[in-house]
């Protein structure tokens, strides 16, 4: 059986709610929903998240930023609904001590297993 990923949905918001019913219906993903008061930091280790969607307009996500410095495997997905856009923050680390290692570092892609298109299939 292939193991499912668990995606934490950070927040209440409405379009949380359609996020997080759309997921639901992948079986690939274990979707936990966190509502206010959210927990720190090490509350949110616990739940053991490999991403964390929250909505950009509702949410500051402290304890989820706090969390990507101590997890680089972390993905961050925040949604702003106003325009549309799905912010992307990641612990990735890479060392550049030239210009040529940092140009590298930018053209390396960002690798997200999952995706779901506007449809709410999975692929």
């Amino acid at each position: 059986m292939e193991k499912r990923r668990r995606v934490l949905l950070y927040g209440k918001s409405l379009i949380l709610g359609s996020v997080g019913a759309g997921l639901q219906q992948c079986p690939h993903l274990e979707v936990v929903s966190v509502s206010p008061p959210f927990p720190t930091a090490q509350g949110l280790a616990a739940l053991a998240p490999e991403v964390i969607i929250f909505d950009v307009e509702a949410a500051c996500p402290e304890s989820a930023l706090t969390l990507l410095a101590a997890c680089p495997s972390l993905l961050l997905i925040g949604i702003r609904p106003s325009s549309d856009q799905v912010l992307l923050w990641s612990g990735r680390r890479s060392r550049a001590e030239t210009l040529q290692e940092l140009i590298q570092v930018i053209d390396l892609p960002i690798c997200v297993s999952w995706v779901t298109d506007m449809s709410g299939t999975c692929e």
